[in-house]
């Protein structure tokens, strides 16, 4: 079985990850600090071939012990998102790219790197054009720039691909809100309204475990991908953000949407993107934004109350 190492394995994607990679037969070694407290890789403590470690990326004595004896590595230990990355500079640079070039540097060559990246790298482009993986990265904010470069870092290195997400949905055991799909979804049914800005900005999407079977297939088909970037995205889900809205109150017809003309994105995301690459490679997402959806309103129902709502 081959051994892979998982950073930031405790996280909204990590977490999925590592029950894919299991239930398809690999060894998984997965790192994460906990620093959000999370809970959610104990489900997987009983398979054998399940092994964790609680530690930093930032630290290289950690990082030399994890690497020893990995085939496969998958860098997920980020500081993700414009708010995030804004409150703590130093520490999102620290975790997004430093530990990334260290990892690079650590790493034998032999050893596969698979790493995600997030096509907001793409900056402020036109609703109108397909972003493909030639279109140039004009990042704008700080979470952008460093995910940017430790693509760019890796990709002059031998035996890495990298995965330029588009934004992800869907249910894990480290849940996020803060996504679109999944905050839409829980606004209207926890809040019964949204009030939207930019309406007509366009996003890609894609589901988490798609995502996750994409790394998967980076895995086994590696001989054919390595040195290159991918999309991974919906080619049907190329929506703007009033088209998600009203994809959504088809399953909650209660919704009510208001459109605003103040407020912006901080990092200025409206573009439409082409996964065709990656299709011509042998892989294409298959979970569909209805999916989605249907699952994020089955899992709502599920979420404790909050402690100081009357309701």
């Amino acid at each position: 079985m081959k051994r892979v190492l998982v950073t930031g394995a405790a996280g909204y994607l990590g977490s999925v990850l590592c029950e894919h990679l299991l239930a398809r037969g690999y060894r998984v070694v997965a790192l994460d600090n906990l620093m959000y407290g999370q809970s959610s890789l104990f489900h997987l403590c009983a398979n054998p071939a399940f092994e964790f470690v609680r530690g930093d990326v930032r630290d290289e004595r950690t990082m030399i012990e994890a690497l020893k004896g990995s085939d496969v590595i998958i860098p997920l230990a980020a500081i993700v998102g414009v708010p995030a990355c804004t409150r703590n500079p130093w520490l999102a640079t620290q975790v997004n790219l430093d530990a990334v070039r260290r990892i690079n540097r650590l790493r034998s060559k032999s050893q596969l790197v698979v790493y995600p990246t997030t096509n907001s790298g793409y900056g402020t482009k036109s609703g109108d054009v397909f972003c493909t993986e030639e279109t140039p990265l004009e990042p704008i904010s700080l979470y952008g720039q460093t995910k940017a470069e430790a693509e760019a870092e890796l990709l002059a290195s031998p035996r890495a691909i990298t995965l330029r997400l588009a934004t992800v949905f869907g249910f894990s055991p480290r849940m996020r809100l803060d996504l679109l799909v999944n905050h839409f979804t829980y606004a209207a049914v926890s809040d019964g309204y949204l009030v939207i800005f930019e309406k007509d900005f366009k996003r890609n999407y894609v589901h988490i475990r798609d995502v996750a079977d994409c790394f998967i297939h980076c895995i086994e088909h590696a001989d054919g991908m390595t040195g290159r970037t991918f999309n991974v995205g919906l080619d049907a889900a190329n929506l703007s953000k009033e088209a998600l809205a009203l994809k959504i109150k088809e399953y909650v017809p209660n919704f009510y949407i208001h459109f605003s003309e103040l407020g912006s994105d901080p990092d200025k995301r409206n573009y439409i993107v082409s996964n065709q690459r990656l299709r011509e490679a042998g892989f294409e997402a298959k979970r569909s934004l209805d999916d989605g959806i249907r699952e994020l309103l089955k899992g709502y129902r599920m979420l404790p109350r909050s402690a100081f709502g009357n309701v």
